[in-house]
């Protein structure tokens, strides 16, 4: 049991080194290649930090732990809600601009609803899957073609921000460098995503527990550092538009890209069908914590430290829940 804990512990590290190394080495390609930061971090940062979910839920369709693969996105969304945002907004109110109000929550929101509908009939198929990753080319264009119209406005700092995501990754200035960098992200990402999954699943024998409840808990936290990493550094920066951009960002990657790509590799089923084994309830408590930080900046824009404390006691809220239930 303990060699299985310390599996699980360094998959994880590998995840997080290994999209660190990725993104880092493929920004620096980006950059000596004459990408603008724009576009960089629209693409390659956005890309990169959502890595550990890519890699974690495509394997574990290959492997057939179908339910860890839409586990772990299912509840990596709930985690950068109301525990990263909730921790975020606890170290500094978080002033959202109106486009994350009127416009990134509400895309959440409907790409959240979508992958409900798709889910229905107990399964997620290749053609599910494609409808999937042809959105998430959709929401990468529209968000270019916004971000470069808004950089425009000096009073909009949505750019600005997705400049900042790129600026703030070193630069490698060596092309072999870039590509050994690259290279070894891979590599250590798929490697951990290996262990953390065959560890997950030992564990998950020793203490009785389904598959469901630890892609739901532990292997969403994990594959979660690196946005947790980004959005509380930002919050300490007083960078907010940053991190709460980051976050719902990243929940749309999750759902688009990830459970897109896992689906395309090989079909996603739903074990005991979607409503039977309590994944109905997952989806909609994702879209309840979703709406969330819509309610609270519908008046000021701001998420603050006491709307910090509501979004973390939904997360503690939902894990009580999910250990009582298994």
């Amino acid at each position: 049991m303990t060699l299985h804990l310390l599996l699980f512990v360094v998959g994880f590290l590998m995840l997080y080194y290994g999209a660190h190394w990725l993104v880092k080495g493929s920004s620096s390609l980006a950059r000596s290649m004459g990408l603008t930061p724009l576009v960089i971090g629209l693409t390659v940062v956005a890309f990169g930090t959502s890595a550990p979910e890519l890699v974690v839920s495509v394997v574990s369709s290959i492997k057939g732990k179908s339910m860890i693969a839409v586990g772990n996105v299912i509840g990596s969304n709930i985690c950068n809600i109301a525990l990263v945002l909730g921790i975020s907004a606890l170290i500094h109110p978080i002033r959202g601009d109106r486009a994350v109000f009127r416009r990134d929550i509400p895309i959440m929101l409907g790409v959240s609803f979508y992958l409900l509908l798709i889910s229905l009939n107990s399964k997620i198929g290749r053609l599910e899957g494609a409808s999937l990753l042809a959105g998430i080319v959709i929401y990468t264009a529209f968000n270019y073609y916004t971000a470069v119209k808004e950089t425009r406005n000096k009073s909009q700092v949505e750019g600005v921000a997705f400049r900042h995501a790129a600026q703030d990754i070193e630069y490698i200035a060596s092309r072999s460098r870039q590509v050994v960098w690259i290279a070894a992200g891979i590599i250590v990402v798929v490697a951990g995503a290996e262990i953390l999954i065959d560890a997950a699943v030992a564990i998950m024998k020793v203490f009785g527990v389904n598959e469901k409840f630890i892609g739901l808990t532990i292997v969403a936290l994990g594959t979660s550092l690196p946005e947790m990493a980004t959005s509380v550094v930002a919050a300490m920066k007083k960078e907010m538009d940053i991190s709460i951009g980051n976050l719902v960002g990243s929940n749309v990657f999750n759902i688009l890209s990830v459970l897109g790509a896992a689906a395309l590799v090989k079909p996603i089923p739903i074990p005991g069908g979607f409503v039977q084994s309590g994944l109905l309830i997952d989806y909609l408590f994702m879209m309840f914590v979703s709406v969330l930080p819509w309610l609270m900046m519908r008046k000021t824009y701001i998420v603050s430290r006491k709307d910090g404390v509501v979004l973390l006691l939904c997360y503690v809220g939902y894990i009580v829940y999910l250990i009582i239930k298994t």
